[in-house]
């Protein structure tokens, strides 16, 4: 049936300043014009729909009974009056579509965004409010939805659904918000998004837009500009420097439940933790997506023998030169190898290996690119407004308002998202120290105290105290980790106990002085041998893990080969003997992809690693022996059970500067015992004294100097430990030291 006609009169009335801010897509609240109103009073059980189509010909509402040829009320903007349907408790608005008539004569039939309800719910608005909304992602950004509509749509419909996307963004400070992608041609007038009372969120549900859609919000913002951002909960985005949102919709089918059960029952920072360091972008240029990266990476890690991999960050990023470390899109994965689903099958492949995955999270500071989160909606919004706080002066880049409750859920929901929605096993969080203090980089004059008087930033501080405990608590078995250079007391203390909550530590200290240590001479390295043994004064002071880390391979200061002094020999001999000492020294260990392969250069991050070293036999000594080394470390809990404690940690030998040589036992929970003695002079000590706890036969289970990695194949057998007080221990043997070269020893009992 087609009708039309309709009662003038029956038309629900409008503002005429309303009317003509909603026809220029400007007004606030458009779905209070738009859509379908039931009128009341004598025109009960009628509707009144407006819709609006600037420059249409014609515009017909249709009905499951009818339809409606609407008239031309106010620029753009079209009125009809329709039957209303009638229900148990009156009536409600009918199911309809709009036909239009454009001006070059094509039609086409569409669904009403503005016949919708809101999607995100009141519970959602006042937790962000609050700050406490911990699956923020659940309720903000893009989200691809279906409805049971038995009357179907022209566009999006699946049988009898009706599928669209739930665009929501938080904008408090905009006078108006539109939706714009390929889907309407880039202009938003038909698609603005209504504020959601004071909360300062916007939303608009709008049909037939689909995964794999590119959008942008058109923001008119607090200075009456309007400008294009992309979606700062977006969970895809255009490979840069395209800046476009996209829509997603996952269809990755997880089958790592065998490892998500067995984290949430283990306590990782009691287990062995080897981590291999990884830029995705530069580990190999054949590796063009995250499906080649799990075809070939994941093998790679696990011929290793690493427990974990740890990718420098993955979330969005516009400026390779970065590396990661200036995200724009928090919630989306870096789109230069690939898609949401390619990085969950990558992660999911890594897990059925059995290897955990840490990724760097980067919530300290934000790019200023127009784009993205910078003056969002035209005020500081996710950054600081107090210039002394807001802008980094290394970097050139924001400071979030850690003070301000909706951008603290940003973040703090975010460190659950990639907990969460991705698997990840832990968060390495870098730049931790330029969050704790006001006066970060800058000069007298240049910040301001706290309430207090004091330097400390207050308000990051109880940020990072949040995000770790609700990262905790609601992803059992994962891992905190913190990146951070000063003295701050507790970064791994619980928070209950006036701590940061970390649960790990990254050792820049350890990793300094080992360096500095290694880069002398070893004729001189005596002169130097508190720098080697420093490290245990302050081993317990927090949770450590000791990083050789991309930092110390780049920008000139040369690749681990490129420290070591001596000849080509002494070099690798030098690599092998840091390896052995890390591995063997209390806290976890991480090494940056290319040290396995004792490369010559530095890391570039244009390029890939040096495979080609491979062809010769000692770098491949050297991946050997890393490979050896993870595994011996794995096996033996003596090198891992007890890395926080003074139980796991004996000094056998500690002040041996004219040899220079160190040695200690590591000890396990369980009584296991592991002798190591390294050796960084230049020469081989034959007779070589080493104390021992207890006697009988022992035996060496590792030499870097076996032939098989490079080395001089010196080795130790028919070990007796023989009786007589020698350092304060009741036994003692006399072995080899290899030069440059380290050797692990075990009771042959064990």
């Amino acid at each position: 049936m087609t009708n039309n006609t309709f009662d003038i009169q029956a038309i629900v009335p409008v503002n005429n300043d309303q009317l003509d801010a909603v026809s220029h897509a400007t007004f606030y609240n458009p779905h209070e014009i738009l859509g379908g109103h039931l009128g009341s009073g004598q025109y009960e059980g009628t509707c009144t729909i407006r819709v609006l189509r600037p420059k249409a010909q014609s515009v017909t509402i249709v009905t499951k009974d009818g339809e409606t040829q609407s008239q031309p009320e106010h620029n753009g903007v079209f009125v009809a009056v329709v039957p209303a349907v009638k229900t148990d408790n009156g009536y409600s608005v009918p199911d309809y579509r709009i036909r239009t008539v454009a001006e070059d004569g094509t039609t086409s039939t569409q669904d009403d965004p503005y016949r919708y309800l809101p999607t995100v719910g009141d519970m959602d608005l006042y937790l962000f409010g609050e700050g406490r909304h911990e699956r923020l992602w659940e309720a903000m950004g893009a989200h691809v939805k279906r409805y049971d509509d038995a009357m179907g749509s022209a566009d999006g419909t699946e049988g009898g659904q009706v599928v669209g996307t739930a665009f929501t963004v938080w904008a408090p400070n905009a006078h108006a918000v539109r939706v714009v992608g390929d889907f309407n041609n880039w202009d938003g007038t038909a698609h603005a998004m209504r504020e959601l009372g004071s909360s300062g969120v916007w939303e608009l549900f709008v049909p037939g837009v689909q995964s794999g859609e590119i959008y942008k919000y058109h923001i008119l913002n607090a200075y009456n500009n309007w400008e294009m951002k992309a979606d700062p909960m977006e969970r895809s985005h255009e490979i840069p420097p395209r800046t476009g949102s996209i829509v997603v919709e996952s269809s990755h089918t997880w089958d790592d439940d065998e490892w998500m059960s067995k984290r949430a029952a283990t306590d990782p920072h009691e287990g062995p933790m080897s981590i291999y360091e990884v830029h995705a972008n530069s580990w190999r240029s054949d590796v063009h997506d995250y499906r080649q990266l799990a075809d070939e990476l994941v093998p790679y890690v696990l011929k290793l023998g690493y427990t974990h991999v740890e990718f420098m960050p993955l979330e969005e990023y516009p400026y390779s030169g970065s590396w990661g470390y200036q995200v724009t899109g928090y919630y989306a994965v870096d789109s230069r190898l690939g898609g949401p689903d390619d990085f969950k099958y990558l992660v999911d492949k890594f897990h059925q290996a059995g290897i955990g995955i840490i990724m760097d999270w980067v919530p300290a500071h934000f790019p200023k690119d127009a784009f993205a989160l910078g003056r969002f909606d035209g005020t500081p919004l996710y950054e600081d407004p107090d210039p002394t706080r807001g802008e980094h002066p290394d970097w050139g880049t924001y400071i979030f308002n850690f003070g301000r409750r909706e951008v603290r859920n940003f973040l703090v929901a975010n460190a659950c998202f990639w907990l969460d929605e991705y698997h990840i096993d832990g968060l390495r969080v870098d730049a931790v120290s330029s969050m704790l203090y006001l006066d970060y980089s800058r000069e007298p004059g240049q910040w301001h105290p706290n309430k207090f008087g004091g330097r400390e930033n207050l308000e990051a501080i109880d940020f990072i105290k949040e995000a770790n405990a609700t990262a905790y608590k609601n992803n059992p078995g994962i891992v905190m980790i913190a990146e951070e250079s000063t003295a701050y007391p507790g970064v791994t203390a619980p928070t209950d106990q006036g701590g940061l909550g970390y649960g790990l530590k990254w050792n820049m200290g350890w990793m300094h002085d080992t360096l500095e240590y290694l880069h002398e001479q070893p004729i001189n390295r005596k002169w130097h041998h508190d720098e080697i043994t420093f490290s245990m004064v302050y081993a317990y002071s927090e949770h450590y893990v000791l990083p050789i880390s991309h930092d110390e391979v780049v920008y000139g200061k040369g690749s681990l080969f490129g420290k070591m002094p001596g000849d080509d020999w002494q070099r690798y001999a030098g690599v092998r003997a840091l390896f052995a000492y890390q591995w063997a020294h209390p806290g976890k260990n991480l090494s940056f992809m290319g040290n396995e392969l004792a490369q010559y250069g530095e890391w570039d991050y244009n390029s890939q690693l040096d495979w080609n070293c491979l062809n010769w036999p000692d770098h491949r000594g050297v991946q050997d022996l890393v490979c050896d080394l993870n595994k011996l470390y794995v096996q033996s809990p003596a090198l891992w059970s007890q890395d926080f404690t003074t139980d796991g940690f004996q000094w056998l030998t500690s002040d041996d500067s004219d040899h220079n040589v160190l040695s200690f036992m590591r000890i396990g929970k369980n009584g296991e015992q592991m002798v190591v003695v390294v050796n960084f002079s230049g020469t081989a000590w034959q007779e070589y004294q080493v104390p021992l706890p207890q006697g009988g036969r022992w035996r060496e289970v590792l030499t870097t100097d076996d032939k098989k990695y490079g080395g001089s194949d010196i080795h130790n057998t028919d070990i007796e430990a023989n009786a007589g007080a020698y350092h304060s221990r009741d036994w003692s043997t006399r072995i080899t030291v290899p030069a440059l070269g380290a050797v692990f020893l075990v009771p042959d009992n064990q």
